[in-house]
């Protein structure tokens, strides 16, 4: 059936606007050229877009012509203010932006372990509403959290988790009470990481990759045909869990010691470096492995590489995804270098063709990733029909 002329009206709304957060500020003419939409439909959604106070004359086209100039339309950014937080073990990281996703204000704070849930809550809070005002938001419309743990996949909500800090769980109901008017959602870290690896990074070409998250702890993330893939109980990825030769033994429902973990963290990570002689400089902002793989020895890469292709192999005999991104700040360290080994060793294993990518984002995809997903709803929100 044929669209109503409202439905029409709201489809060519969400094109357009669509259109002009990915090109940027353009004219009427441009609109018409790129949507195909009739002079006459797109002269009416332009003045229907302006008067929902949702774009706005951004400038002048500098084409040479008689007459005047043509107007170039672009979104009101400051239209809602978002903000999106990295939640880790020892601390959290925070960034606000416009509607468009320029960052505005951002900052990060440690947090020390033994502070208890109530007080470690409060400053990650105090942090979070610091950041807003610096960058002039009054009232943020959506924040996005990107956190370690499971999501419960029926209710949105991060699950309690044994060896995560209580205080991460509660953060989130915290800053929905402190915030009341912000849509407040929660994504797992690693998920977080591919979003952002395929929307801005290296997997920017596949829509079927797993990316090995490799930081403090170890964890994947899966997106087949372009979805995220989350499982029964918001469990895919938990890799750290695998159970793989070269432990002392097998993992537990409470604990992934003797799993993947215990071959690819950065724990395990250092002390293979010691094994091979290979020091570094401690970064506080970054896992040490980070800095021990960054200065690392060829056997000590080699060696490395002989780890993580145990977990690698497992996940393309399962998935095939032709793709796998070595994330994290260790993924990033270890660059080109240490995926060319990985991948070497899988070819080896596997008989499924699979290239293996180092991270261009490294670390910072988690605080990347919450913000797209931040940004993604405030604008699914505001472009739809029933905001205006």
């Amino acid at each position: 059936m044929p669209a109503s002329p409202s439905t029409a009206r709201a489809i060519n709304d969400r094109l357009a606007l669509r259109l002009l957060q990915r090109e940027g500020p353009l004219t009427a003419g441009q609109l018409k050229q790129l949507t195909g939409l009739s002079r006459p439909t797109v002269a009416d959604l332009v003045e229907r877009l302006a008067a929902a106070g949702l774009i706005e004359v951004a400038g002048e086209s500098g084409e040479q012509r008689r007459g005047p100039n043509a107007k170039l339309y672009g979104i009101v950014a400051d239209r809602a203010q978002l903000a999106a937080l990295d939640i880790r073990t020892e601390g959290v990281s925070v960034v606000v932006s416009d509607l468009l996703g320029r960052v505005l204000a951002e900052s990060s704070a440690p947090i020390a372990g033994d502070i208890g849930t109530g007080p470690a809550v409060e400053q990650a809070v105090a942090l979070v509403e610091r950041v807003a005002k610096e960058a002039g938001a009054d009232r943020l419309h959506t924040v996005g959290i990107g956190a370690p743990g499971l999501i419960d996949p029926a209710t949105g909500e991060l699950r309690s988790s044994t060896g995560l800090p209580e205080w991460h769980r509660r953060l989130v109901a915290a800053l929905q009470e402190r915030l009341p008017e912000a849509r407040v959602q929660v994504e797992n870290e690693t998920n977080l990481a591919a979003l952002a690896e395929q929307r801005d990074g290296v997997a920017q070409d596949r829509d079927t990759f797993v990316l090995l998250w490799l930081g403090h702890g170890t964890g994947a993330a899966v997106v087949l045909d372009g979805s995220l893939r989350r499982g029964a109980s918001g469990g895919t990825g938990e890799i750290g869990f695998l159970p793989v030769p070269g432990t002392a033994g097998l993992p537990s429902a409470t604990g992934c010691e003797g799993g993947f973990h215990s071959l690819a963290g950065s724990a395990a990570i250092a002390e293979l470096a010691g094994e091979y002689g290979v020091v570094a400089e401690a970064d506080e902002h970054a896992p040490v492995a980070a800095g021990l793989v960054a200065a690392g020895t060829t056997a000590f890469l080699d060696a490395l590489a002989d780890r993580l292709a145990v977990g690698v192999s497992s996940v393309v005999a399962v998935l095939d995804p032709g793709c796998v991104v070595l994330g994290g700040e260790v993924g990033r360290a270890g660059g080109a270098e240490l995926a060319r080994r990985v991948e070497e060793r899988v070819r080896r294993m596997s008989p499924l063709p699979t290239e293996v990518r180092s991270s261009s984002l490294g670390g910072g995809a988690v605080l990347r990733g919450a913000l797209l997903t931040a940004r993604d709803r405030a604008q699914d929100e505001l472009f739809s029909p029933s905001e205006r």
